[in-house]
């Protein structure tokens, strides 16, 4: 296993709540739009086991062309440890990533692809919209849907309508309009789902669909293969 450390190089304050932390990009290290890696603080090797407190699963914001491997994350007053470590390190510091992998390739089958997500979870659709922006071919159209309670609606200057990339971004503040929001998507019978979020959150959007006639083939989870099985059964 491989592990790069990497330097922050700068500290973007998306929203009151919410950073993306850029690190420098080693050369030979790429990645596939969606993927998410396992993000560690100092220390967390330091003994003959892991310190899986300091270890979180993070998706990957950015794409390779933009030179930096971006982590979106919230960071609340009242936050965890490995936040709390996180909120303070500055310009310079260091930190792992390791494990990167994706789940979430686009299947370009000339459907229109809609992206499901809650909160900050859109980071993981950040990238694979530039990707989508970058190479459109086989994807007849993509529609993102975003609840965020807060009001504060993360990557604006991204995640915006464009006719002329075929490419519509839709937020919203509430669950009730969040599924009625999601029964029209979930009209087109012929679509592809991409769902990110809390477990819940999954469960409660793969059950819309499913109702509403979606199979299990059109539904894509950033999990793993039995994870994703055990969601869709």
């Amino acid at each position: 296993m491989q592990i790069y450390w990497l330097k922050i190089k700068k500290i973007v304050q998306e929203t009151p709540e919410i950073k993306t932390f850029l690190l420098e990009r080693p050369q030979d290290f790429t990645w596939d739009e969606g993927a998410h890696t396992h993000f560690a603080l100092q220390g967390f090797n330091a003994g003959s086991q892991p310190n899986r407190s300091l270890v979180r699963h993070m998706s990957i914001s950015t794409v390779p062309s933009e030179d930096a491997v971006g982590i979106t994350t919230r960071i609340r007053e009242q936050c965890s440890e490995f936040k709390s470590i996180l909120k303070n390190l500055n310009i310079g510091d260091e930190v792992a990533i390791f494990k990167t992998h994706t789940n979430l390739p686009l299947k370009r089958i000339g459907k229109k692809v809609y992206l499901l997500s809650s909160g900050v979870s859109l980071a993981t659709f950040r990238s694979i919209v530039l990707h989508y922006f970058n190479r459109p071919d086989g994807i007849e159209h993509m529609h993102s849907l975003n609840i965020e309670s807060s009001k504060q609606f993360l990557f604006p200057n991204i995640m915006k309508s464009a006719s002329d990339k075929n490419f519509t971004a839709q937020f919203v503040d509430n669950r009730k309009e969040y599924y009625e929001e999601l029964q029209k998507l979930a009209a087109d019978k012929d679509g592809l789902f991409y769902i990110v979020g809390s477990d819940d959150f999954l469960a409660q959007n793969i059950a819309v669909l499913r109702e509403n006639g979606i199979s299990v083939e059109q539904i894509m989870l950033d999990k793993r293969e039995d994870q994703k099985a055990q969601f869709l059964s």
